[in-house]
């Protein structure tokens, strides 16, 4: 049986926020207990801890937990750079400048995905292509972009 590889995962606050939401907290949670269970090395960033500080308790204390065992991606000049550049594509607009700097945060750590709830701006069809074209341009990798739901492994079938 091959070994499973456990994917460098960024996950933005609106996971966090989802294990304590009755509409996503089932796939939350199951995603941060197959995380525990190695299946993901969770990355996260500043961003990420600035957006949780004014989240509920709970989901600061859930974050403060996870925390221990996560990988703090700092914010650079080339997270910054890619930002711009996804900015510059229109792929959102200003306003959104900070979910662009999540993918862009997920894309400059090499991670293999990233997981968001957030189906507007991050987790959208029409954007992920955008956001890996511009990746392609400024030589990083294709990032998945995935909901809890699409990454989580069901108890009913093999995982592979």
């Amino acid at each position: 049986m091959p070994q499973r590889v456990r994917r460098r995962t960024y996950v933005d606050a609106s996971v966090y926020g989802g294990v304590f939401d009755e509409e996503f907290d089932e796939d939350s949670r199951a995603f941060f207990d197959q995380a525990r269970a190695d299946r993901f090395l969770i990355l996260t960033s500043a961003l990420v801890t600035g957006e949780i500080s004014g989240a509920p308790q709970e989901v600061r204390d859930l974050y403060d937990q996870v925390l221990r065992d996560a990988e703090l991606i700092q914010i650079g000049e080339r997270a910054l750079e890619l930002q711009a550049a996804y900015l510059s594509e229109r792929i959102v607009t200003r306003k959104w400048a900070d979910d662009a700097l999540h993918v862009a945060l997920a894309s400059v750590s090499a991670a293999d995905l990233i997981v968001s709830w957030n189906f507007r701006h991050i987790v959208h069809f029409d954007k992920v292509p955008h956001y890996n074209a511009v990746n392609k341009r400024c030589g990083y990798c294709e990032l998945a972009i995935h909901s809890p739901s699409e990454v989580i492994a069901y108890e009913d079938e093999e995982e592979v």
